[in-house]
């Protein structure tokens, strides 16, 4: 059975919802979504509606963060070994944007994920562009991300959702939050979370979904 979720923002969009095959053949590789982000960034731009001084200079420090991982960041065996046993073959649809922090830290994981194992392709997507698609996977009521979405490859039945963050960098955002934490001061913490992490609650909580529910 389809999923419905009750919100006032998506009582606009058509129901049942189900992702398209022309959505994926029109979303974009890691590579190419991040040739567009230094495109765009080339031009003093990012990406989305919000073109403000900040959120340029979020992408701006995002760049940074993603080159460094993908450049030092190691996988485990362990996660490595099941991305390799897969038999069936899956697409992980990410949405993102290019000022979100969370997204720069998750992406190189997930696309370093994607590179070990044939069994794998990653594609990215927008929010912005297509909210249609964000509104039905809102966290809290809010269009956090990223969201990542594996589906069957030759179906495109839904396998499980993930995101906006690893389970312990959500707890200290809702913590922060609780206790009235600025945005800047919970972007802070957050990030100063994931240094300390070293990648190795996303590795983790995709070895345990994969698993589960890959095959």
């Amino acid at each position: 059975m389809p999923k419905v979720i009750q919100n006032e923002n998506i009582n606009k969009y058509l129901w049942p919802f189900m992702i398209t095959q022309e959505l994926l053949n029109n979303a974009m590789s890691y590579s190419c979504y991040s040739e567009h982000l230094h495109t765009l960034m080339n031009e003093g731009k990012t990406t989305g509606d919000n073109q403000s001084e900040l959120y340029i200079s979020y992408a701006k420090i995002n760049l940074q963060r993603m080159s460094r991982l993908e450049k030092t960041m190691h996988l485990s065996e362990s996660v490595i070994n099941k991305a390799n046993s897969l038999q069936n073959n899956y697409t992980w649809l990410a949405i993102t944007e290019g000022w979100c922090g969370d997204a720069a830290q998750n992406l190189p994981v997930l696309n370093a994920i994607a590179l070990s194992s044939n069994a794998i392709t990653l594609k990215l997507i927008l929010r912005d562009e297509h909210l249609e698609v964000m509104d039905n996977y809102l966290t809290h009521g809010a269009r956090s991300i990223p969201k990542i979405i594996c589906l069957e490859t030759s179906t495109l039945k839904e396998v499980f959702v993930w995101g906006p963050r690893p389970a312990a960098g959500q707890t200290l955002a809702l913590e922060l939050k609780s206790k009235g934490a600025t945005l800047e001061e919970k972007a802070l913490a957050v990030q100063k979370w994931y240094i300390n992490d070293k990648t190795l609650s996303t590795q983790l909580e995709f070895l345990d979904l994969m698993e589960r529910f890959m095959h």
